[in-house]
Parts: structure tokens; C-alpha cells; sequence
């Protein structure tokens, strides 16, 4: 295995900092990197308050150094492993890697982009840099979800690749995937696919967004933050973000139509209603306790009131995920077509994409269970539905 023991993160945001938390979680030295100084630590001291919790151990800062690109490049010199995890801009990416280049020399360089091309990213590298680069793509929050996309080429060893492999699985205890160097790669671009799908189907069947979240969570094997939920944590620009990266770079996508943000959508991300993180999204804090959702009708707020469905009512007699399944998308009611609509559709998209984003059905499994936290990807969702 590679031994890696220290380790820089370029970049404080939300997602370094808590990537750089996670490896100090493992005991590893981090020299966390940002413009200036205080961006660093302030980085830093945020996700010591985050949640949930980046660090195992609060203790676990004190293996934090923070740094600044001015006066501490020479710290890289003293780093195994060097990851970049700034905004998804490819020439400020650009513009670091040649920054950084004459203090990495045979070091291991990955980036953590969510939709970059590693094609693009390497196109202007010297062979020494790009034979040590790669992709190493980790889903948030990177404490708790499993998964670490990898995408390389062929510039890469095949040591390189599987030693940071063991380590990664070893060390920091990540499921690895492996993903071809297509738009969004493998999780993002079929489980931003599914939710878009789910989206539309809830404009056009008016169907209520609370009662899609009833629909789309547990009875069908996935999290309890359903769809729309889901979409307020994540971030209503970072769904449009990875929605508008599949369709702009994936013109023969015969799907594409589906990535096309709706109106009403665009009606709560246009007036800053992002989510979580801005306090109104697909649903909205009013008082303690008490959360309103957007309606797409009067295109407004008001109170949760959930329908009661034939679809649910059956699935809750089954006490396994494939009774669930089958009682829920096989009824013959609104919300069993609206099921077998989303599934159906899901389902055919993977099996189109096999081959072209991934070499095998198991790393397509692992990508949507590890990264999405499906409780079974969709291929042995196949299986389940008897086909």
C-alpha cells in the first residue's frame, strides 16, 4: 500500500475543509491551503461547527495547519498526496496546477471535481505532472458517504491507481468506484437524472412535492430525504449546476430534454431559494417546528398535507425493500404510475449508459448505493422487480 502520512488540501470551501477534516479523522497531517491566511482558518473553523460533525474528535484539528498558496508552497514538498478542491472553474484550476507544479515533482496530485473532464484538466500538463494526476471525486458529506469516484487514464500506473485505491479504502475507509471520463461521471449523472425525472413527472402529473418525498424514499429503498428534500440539502443551483453539465456536454444523450431545469423551478432559484443553506427551497422553516412547502399550482408556500395513497398503504404490509417495490410501483393507482414512470425510466438509462460510463453493472451499483444511498442500486433493483 502507498504510504501516505501527509497530506495538503488545496481549497477551504465546504468541501476541502471537510475533506481535510476527514483525513485528520485517519491521523493524517494536513496542510489545508487557501488564497489568504485567514480564508484558510476560517474554512477550517467551520467545519469544526458543522453538521453534521466533520471531525471525530475536535482534538483532531490540532493535525490542521493551515496555509496560504503566497508563503507555504514549500510545505508541499513534504506532502504524499496533494488534493485540489476549489470552485468548478477549469482555468483557475489551470492556473493553481501551474502554480503549484515546481513544488510536486513525483508527488500524487488528484482533483476533486464533480464535472471537469480529466481530459480537459490534464490537456495543458507536462507527462512527469499528468503520470501522478487523476480524479478522486468525494460525495458530501465525505465523513459519512462511502463513496470516492476514480477517474484516470491511461497516462496512470496501474500501481498508482490501486495503491491510492487500498489507501482510500484502508485509511479513510471509502468505497471506491471506478468511472470513465464522461459528464458527471457515473453518480451524478444517474442520480441527477433521477431527480429531474422525478421532477418533471411531479409537474406533469401535479402531483405535491410532499407527496412525492412520501413516494420516493424509504418504500423504495432510498433515503428519508426522498427527492425534493434531498434537493434542499444538496442545493437547488448545484442540482441546476450538475442538470445544466449533462446537458450542455452530452449532446447524443437521447434523454438530454429531462436535464432541462422547469420553469418553476427556475421561479425559486432566480428568487434565491436554494434550500438549506438559504432557509426556503422545495420546502421552508416558518416557526419552530413548522415547515411549509412550495406549492407548483399557486407557485407560493403553505402547510404539508400529505395524501393518503393505495401505493404506500401496500407497501407498508411488506416487510422486505423487494415486496415494498413491487407492491408500490405495480398498483394500479396515480402514485403507482407515477412510480413505475421514474423507475422504468431510471432503469432503461442505465442500461443504455453501461458501456459508456462505466465497464460493468457492479461499479454502477456501488456508485448510486455509496453516493446516493440507495439501499440497492438500480441493477439489482432490476433483479428485484423480477424482470
Amino acid at each position: 500500500m502507498l504510504k501516505i502520512d501527509n497530506v495538503a488540501v488545496l481549497g477551504t470551501g465546504v468541501m476541502g475543509a471537510q475533506i481535510a477534516a476527514h483525513c485528520a479523522n485517519a491521523g493524517l497531517k494536513v496542510f489545508a491551503f487557501d488564497m489568504k491566511q485567514d480564508i484558510a482558518e476560517s474554512g477550517i473553523e467551520k467545519a469544526t461547527s458543522i453538521k453534521p460533525k466533520a471531525f471525530y474528535d475536535k482534538k483532531d484539528v490540532s493535525l490542521i495547519q493551515c496555509c496560504n498558496y503566497d508563503d507555504h508552497l514549500e510545505k508541499l514538498k513534504e506532502c504524499d498526496w496533494i488534493i485540489e478542491v476549489i470552485a468548478e472553474r477549469l482555468d483557475w484550476k489551470k492556473d493553481l496546477y501551474s502554480k503549484i507544479a515546481p513544488y510536486v515533482d513525483g508527488k500524487i496530485v488528484t482533483s476533486n471535481t464533480s464535472g471537469i473532464s480529466l481530459s480537459e484538466l490534464t490537456e495543458d500538463m507536462d507527462d512527469n505532472f499528468k503520470n501522478n494526476f487523476f480524479i478522486t471525486h468525494f460525495f458530501n458529506p465525505p465523513r459519512y458517504m462511502k463513496l470516492v469516484e476514480f477517474i484516470y487514464s491511461s497516462s496512470n500506473g496501474e500501481e498508482l491507481v490501486s495503491g491510492m485505491a487500498k489507501f482510500m479504502e484502508n485509511v479513510l475507509g471509502k468505497g471506491i468506484v471506478y468511472a470513465k471520463d464522461t459528464p458527471n461521471f457515473i453518480a451524478n449523472r444517474i442520480g441527477v437524472f433521477g431527480m429531474m425525472v422525478t421532477v418533471n413527472e411531479a409537474i406533469n402529473r401535479k402531483i405535491n412535492i410532499e407527496d412525492v418525498d412520501a413516494l420516493t424514499g424509504p418504500i423504495i429503498g432510498r433515503p428519508k430525504s426522498a427527492t425534493f428534500r434531498t434537493a434542499d440539502v444538496v442545493g437547488l443551483d448545484v442540482m441546476q449546476f450538475v442538470a445544466n453539465t449533462a446537458y450542455n456536454k452530452c449532446k447524443n444523450d437521447q434523454y438530454r430534454e429531462q436535464y432541462v431545469i422547469p420553469e418553476k423551478v427556475k421561479h425559486l432559484i432566480d428568487n434565491k431559494h436554494l434550500g438549506q443553506k438559504s432557509g426556503a427551497g422545495f420546502y421552508k422553516k416558518i416557526d419552530k417546528g413548522v415547515i411549509h412547502v412550495f406549492d407548483f399550482e399557486s407557485m407560493d408556500y403553505r402547510p404539508i398535507n400529505k395524501k393518503r395513497f393505495k401505493a404506500i398503504a401496500l407497501a407498508k404490509e411488506q416487510n422486505t425493500l423487494q415486496g415494498k417495490l413491487k407492491a408500490a410501483i405495480f398498483c394500479d393507482d396515480d402514485a403507482g404510475e407515477f412510480l413505475w414512470a421514474l423507475t422504468s425510466k431510471s432503469l432503461i438509462y442505465c442500461a443504455e449508459l453501461l458501456g459508456e460510463i462505466s465497464d460493468d453493472i457492479v461499479n454502477i451499483d456501488n456508485a448510486l448505493s455509496w453516493g446516493f444511498a440507495w439501499e440497492k442500486g438500480p441493477f439489482k433493483t432490476w433483479d428485484m422487480l423480477g424482470f
